[in-house]
C-alpha cells in the first residue's frame, strides 16, 4: 500500500459502454494496491448507448462505486465538477472513461502526491492519433503557452490527481465555464507532471469532432488569456498610424504635384482590409461577451436525476 488515505476517482461515461468494464477491472487493480479506502464515482452524461444499465450492475454489485446520472449532457468539464463535488477522498483522480489514460499510472500519481505534491498531471508526450490530429494539439498547445495568462503545462489534460486542498478551492470559485487544466494550474502549490502514451480508445470511436477541438481551444482562449483584447488595441492603433502615414504621404504628392495613388481598385481593397479586420475584432469580442452571458446567468453547472450508493450523503 502507497497510503491509507481516502482516494476518490472520478469517471465521466458518454457513449463507453464497451469501455467500462475493462477501466472497472484496471482501476480496482490498480487501486487495491494503492490504498484500501477508495471510491469510484461515474456520472452518466447521458450516454445514449447501454451505459446506464451497465453502471447499474457495477454499482449493485461493487459498493465502492457510485454512479450519478445527468438529466442531459452537459458536457465533460460539468461531469468533472459534479465529481469533485461528490468525491470524499483525501486526493481526488480525474480521467476519461474510455482507457486512454492509463489507470495503472494512478499509482505514479500517489507516489508524487505522497511525497508532497498538491497537484500530480499526466503529460501525454506521444498518442496514437492521426497526424493532422497531432499537427493541431502541437500548434494548440504551443500558441497557448505564449499567450496564457499564466503557465500551463503543454500537453497536460484532466488526467490528475488533486489534493483535497486544491479541490476546494476549485469548487469554490464562482465561474460556471470551467476549464479544470486551467484552474488547477491557477489555483498553484506545488505541481508535477508524469508522461505517457496516450493509447486509442479501447471500444469506439472517439466522440471528439473538429468543431469540439474548435470550441475546446476558443474555452480555453477565453478563460485563461487577454491577448486577443489586447490584440484588437494594437490593431487599432497600428492601423491608425498606416493609415495617417497613408494619407500624410498622398498629402506630400499632392503639394508636390505628383499624382497620387487612385482609383477604384484601391479604394475597394483599402475597404475590404478595414472591413474584414473589424469583422475579426468584433468576433473576438463576441467571444469574451459570450463568456461573461453565460456566466451572469448563473445556471448550476449540472443537474443530477439519480445516484446510485451515494456514500457523501448517506453517512
Amino acid at each position: 500500500m502507497l497510503t491509507d488515505k481516502m482516494i476518490s476517482v472520478v469517471v465521466p461515461c458518454y457513449k463507453d459502454e464497451g469501455n467500462i468494464r475493462e477501466l472497472m477491472r484496471r482501476l480496482t487493480q490498480t487501486l487495491e494496491k494503492v490504498t484500501p479506502k477508495y471510491e469510484i464515482i461515474y456520472i452518466n452524461d447521458a450516454s445514449p448507448d447501454n451505459s446506464e444499465a451497465v453502471l447499474a450492475e457495477i454499482a449493485l454489485l461493487n459498493p465502492y462505486v457510485t454512479v450519478i446520472n445527468h438529466s442531459r449532457n452537459f458536457g465533460v468539464m460539468s461531469v468533472f465538477t459534479t465529481g469533485m463535488r461528490q468525491a470524499r477522498g483525501d486526493a481526488v483522480i480525474l480521467m476519461d472513461g474510455d482507457l486512454q489514460d492509463p489507470p495503472e499510472l494512478i499509482s505514479d500519481f500517489v507516489k508524487k502526491w505522497v511525497e508532497g505534491f498538491f497537484v500530480v498531471y499526466g503529460i501525454r508526450i506521444s498518442r496514437d492519433e492521426s497526424f493532422l490530429r497531432k499537427l493541431g494539439y502541437v500548434l494548440f498547445y504551443n500558441l497557448w503557452a505564449r499567450i496564457s495568462d499564466i503557465h500551463i503545462p503543454k500537453y497536460s489534460g484532466e488526467f490528475s490527481l488533486m489534493d483535497r486542498k486544491v479541490v476546494d478551492i476549485i469548487l469554490s470559485l464562482p465561474e460556471r465555464e470551467r476549464f479544470i487544466r486551467g484552474l488547477r494550474a491557477w489555483v498553484g502549490f506545488p505541481q508535477t507532471g508524469i508522461e505517457y502514451h496516450r493509447p486509442e480508445r479501447f471500444v469506439g470511436k472517439t466522440t471528439q469532432t473538429i468543431r469540439s477541438y474548435f470550441n475546446w481551444a476558443i474555452h480555453a482562449t477565453t478563460s485563461f488569456s487577454s491577448f486577443p483584447l489586447r490584440m484588437i488595441s494594437f490593431i487599432a492603433v497600428t492601423f491608425s498610424f498606416l493609415l495617417l502615414s497613408f494619407l500624410v504621404y498622398n498629402l506630400v504628392l499632392f503639394m508636390f504635384g505628383v499624382r497620387a495613388f487612385q482609383g477604384f481598385l484601391i479604394q475597394l481593397g483599402l475597404m475590404l482590409l478595414i472591413g474584414t479586420v473589424n469583422l475579426i475584432c468584433i468576433a473576438i469580442i463576441a467571444e469574451y461577451l459570450n463568456v461573461i452571458f453565460m456566466e451572469i446567468k448563473n445556471r448550476p453547472t449540472s443537474i443530477i436525476r439519480s445516484i446510485l450508493n451515494d456514500h457523501k450523503h448517506d453517512r
